[in-house]
């Protein structure tokens, strides 16, 4: 049977990755979309994550907007357009059809959670605004999740300052309120920054992908401008957070306990991952901390290219 799953996310780039992924993979029943401001627009990325849906032949799967803009404070820079003033990279998908789903995401995701005859798995790989939203407004709902799934914050540098990785700089309350908050139990995966900066594709895949046919071929311009000075390798963050779930032989985890600063300081998104700690309040995460680089490289490759088969 498919496990059942939902993702949060806010396309941009490797979140398109990471959509057609679940997509094209038989093992996961997609029950729904919802969408947060991250890397653009509440408006750009619903819409993006409903384009991309129809792209890979499931626009049937309902997408609810979600949180605009962080809980409490607003992130101070921007991310400097890494995504294209679209979020994909400078590719333009056509209009989906219909409309979004009426209700916000945290209404969303806990009615097809509370509706849903088995547990659901849930993929966060945006700001953790419309979780945090959710597990604060239905944490009964909530508790009920079989996993959750969070590509987010660092245990070395960051991308957006020296401390913090971008969604959980982006709202550093919200990751704080997800990873930390004994309040809601539910078993937590997080995938940080320093595993999927170096688990990506490489100019040979990105060729591959553009011969695979029409949806590879747009996968693979859309993925072809994201570098960011990495060198040789495109990254692929949040499709490694959905291999976390779908080939958790590839990477290697370790328990710990999560701090999250929330604080006004210039460490303000920081997450402290304590490997160390027997005790204490917050709950104990699984953390990534090494993958099995060209065998989830293989994998996400195989899956994407055989959409063009499949739709």
């Amino acid at each position: 049977m498919a496990r059942a799953v939902m993702i949060d996310c806010d396309p941009g780039i490797d979140d398109m990755m990471a959509l057609l992924t679940i997509c094209a993979s038989p093992e996961l029943d997609l029950r729904g979309v919802s969408s947060v401001g991250g890397n653009v627009g509440i408006e750009l990325t619903t819409r993006n994550a409903r384009s991309v849906l129809a792209l890979a032949g499931r626009g049937d799967v309902p997408v609810a907007a979600g949180a605009a803009r962080s809980l409490v404070r607003r992130p101070a820079g921007d991310k400097d357009g890494a995504h294209g003033d679209g979020g994909l990279g400078g590719i333009v998908l056509p209009e989906p059809p219909g409309s979004a789903d009426a209700r916000p995401a945290a209404e969303f995701l806990a009615a097809t959670v509370a509706a849903a005859s088995d547990p659901v798995t849930l993929f966060a790989v945006g700001p953790l605004t419309n979780v945090a939203l959710f597990y604060a407004l239905h944490p009964q709902v909530a508790a009920r999740l079989e996993r959750l799934v969070v590509m987010g914050g660092a245990i070395g540098a960051g991308n957006m300052t020296p401390a913090a990785e971008f969604n959980v700089w982006f709202d550093p309350e919200a990751a704080h309120r997800v990873l930390t908050d004994p309040g809601v139990s539910v078993p937590t995966t997080l995938v940080p920054l320093d595993v999927t900066r170096r688990t990506g594709l490489v100019d040979a895949d990105l060729a591959m992908l553009a011969k695979s046919g029409p949806i590879g071929a747009l996968t693979a311009r859309a993925l072809g401008g994201y570098r960011h000075g990495l060198g040789a390798v495109t990254p692929v963050h949040d499709a490694v957070a959905v291999l976390a779930l779908l080939r958790p032989e590839l990477m290697t985890t370790r328990a710990a306990r999560i701090h999250v600063d929330a604080g006004y300081g210039p460490s303000r998104g920081n997450t402290v991952v304590d490997f160390g700690s027997d005790t204490g309040d917050g709950p104990v995460v699984e953390v990534v901390v090494d993958a099995d680089v060209r065998a989830v490289a293989d994998a996400l490759l195989d899956r994407v290219t055989s959409l063009d088969q499949q739709v």
